[in-house]
């Protein structure tokens, strides 16, 4: 389906201008907020993630964890 139709173009209305109720209602209503909040959460969870996979990944934190589970698992 094409915007144009018999060689014009499409026309869109202007907008409607904003009035001081109209930009208050805008404001006031916070709906998307929560999606907003976990999408923020959920993106500082997963560089979180990312870093804690680049420290693990180093050998002088591997031979750490390593050396703390074979001291845990070893029987005195």
């Amino acid at each position: 389906m094409s915007v144009f139709s018999r060689g014009s173009a499409l026309t869109l209305s202007p907008l409607p201008p904003l009035t001081s109720r109209g930009a208050a209602r805008l404001f006031i209503d916070d709906r998307g907020a929560a999606t907003a909040e976990y999408a923020i959460a959920t993106m500082a969870a997963v560089a979180f993630a990312g870093l804690l996979v680049v420290i693990m990944r180093s050998d002088e934190v591997r031979g750490i964890l390593t050396d703390l589970v074979r001291r845990a698992l070893t029987v005195q």
